[in-house]
């Protein structure tokens, strides 16, 4: 697949054995990772791989498709390489100091929809996202509600400034704003909707995460400290006091800590008006509490 290769590899051959390549290397991603390496460095999509798949890369074309190949093959995930990652169909730029947005937070998205379309989702509403990284999840919410408007915040600038340019991007930057502090310790309120997905790894567990978590995630937005629940010791009771009457607070949960939340949700005043939400391997992935009615 390089450069030096004494004949010029096909599309189709070259995506191949690239994910050859990737099985042998215990990925269990390796087709999709192969069309996805191999899309971007050719500037294709599915079906224009499938249109040119008798074409020959490009020395230059090679060189880079072996590079990725290579980082890939370190464990670094498809996300970073690419730099982008798609999330409640948007894409998504990424920073070293964002996460990956995955599919299990998506849940968080889907029972938060719920919860407002259940009630009058058609006003205008006022949404924070604390900790919002990327901004995905904010960014899901206002992309399904015209009528809304939302606050990321995040202790790091670097993250606010990679989910501004994702605001801008899903041009949703007229209703988005972002704020640097901890948690909800800037706001004000109050809000009809506050999401979260705090870091939420107990300390010992974080050496033995995947690679591709362990070692290209930031390091903040993983720690949930001994038990993996400081991060809602901190922001429950600080979304309590600034959601409206009857507004609700959903966040990811790790396996085995949705009894956990609800207990700390309710020594802060929230109700568990609704059933957390499981994500498709079965794990109570998200929890909601509401403030009480007026």
């Amino acid at each position: 697949m390089s450069a030096s290769a004494s004949s010029s590899p096909s599309i189709e051959h070259v995506r191949r054995k690239l994910a050859e390549r990737f099985r042998n290397g215990g990925i269990d991603s390796a087709e999709l990772d192969a069309r996805l390496l191999t899309g971007d460095v050719l500037g294709l999509d599915l079906t224009g791989m499938i249109a040119a798949a008798g074409r020959m890369l490009t020395s230059s074309e090679s060189d880079r498709l072996e590079s990725f190949a290579q980082r890939r093959l370190a464990g670094e995930p498809v996300a970073r390489i690419l730099g982008r990652k798609e999330f409640w169909g948007l894409s998504l730029q990424l920073s070293p100091a964002t996460l990956v947005p995955r599919p299990d937070t998506e849940t968080v998205v889907e029972l938060a929809l719920q919860i407002l379309r259940a009630g009058a989702s058609d006003r205008p509403l006022w949404i924070a996202d604390l900790g919002t990284g990327s901004g995905a999840i904010l960014l899901a919410l206002l992309s399904e509600l015209p009528q809304a408007r939302g606050v990321g915040t995040d202790i790091s600038t670097a993250a606010l400034q990679t989910a501004a340019a994702n605001a801008a991007r899903a041009g949703l930057a007229h209703r988005a704003g972002f704020v640097a502090c901890e948690y909800a310790s800037g706001l004000s309120g109050p809000f009809d909707l506050i999401v979260s997905n705090p870091p939420y790894i107990r300390s010992a567990d974080i050496a033995g995460l995947a690679t591709e978590v362990r070692d290209h995630d930031p390091p903040a937005a993983l720690d949930g400290g001994a038990d993996g629940l400081d991060a809602y010791r901190a922001l429950i009771p600080q979304a309590a006091n600034r959601l409206a009457p009857g507004a609700a607070l959903v966040v990811e949960a790790g396996q085995g800590q949705s009894a956990d939340i609800e207990a700390l949700m309710n020594a802060a005043g929230l109700m568990p008006a609704w059933p957390p939400k499981a994500d498709l391997a079965g794990v109570w992935r998200a929890v909601a509490g509401q403030k009480s009615p007026p």
